[in-house]
C-alpha cells in the first residue's frame, strides 16, 4: 500500500467530510447529476487558486495542472474566470 503524504490525507479528509455533510444536508433525498455538480463545485475554486498562485499566467497554470493551455482557457471561460 502506498503511503500518502500529510497534505494529501488532509485534502482527502476535507473532501470526504464535505461529501458526507452534503448527503446529511439532503436528509435522505436522492441527488441527481452528482458527478457534474461535484466537479463544478470543486473545479472552479481549484482553478482560482492555481491562477492566483501563478499570478494569472495561463501557461504556468496549465503546466502545474498538467493540461493543455487551450483546455485551461476553455475551463476558465466555462467558469467565467476570464
Amino acid at each position: 500500500m502506498t503511503k500518502k503524504n500529510p497534505s494529501t490525507e488532509s485534502l482527502t479528509r476535507c473532501v470526504t467530510d464535505s461529501i458526507n455533510q452534503y448527503f446529511d444536508d439532503l436528509k435522505g433525498q436522492k441527488p441527481a447529476n452528482l458527478h457534474a455538480f461535484f466537479i463544478a463545485e470543486v473545479e472552479r475554486p481549484f482553478l482560482i487558486a492555481v491562477m492566483e498562485q501563478t499570478g494569472g499566467n495561463q501557461t504556468q497554470a496549465a503546466e502545474i495542472l498538467g493540461i493543455n493551455r487551450n483546455t485551461l482557457k476553455k475551463k476558465l471561460c466555462q467558469y467565467k474566470l476570464l
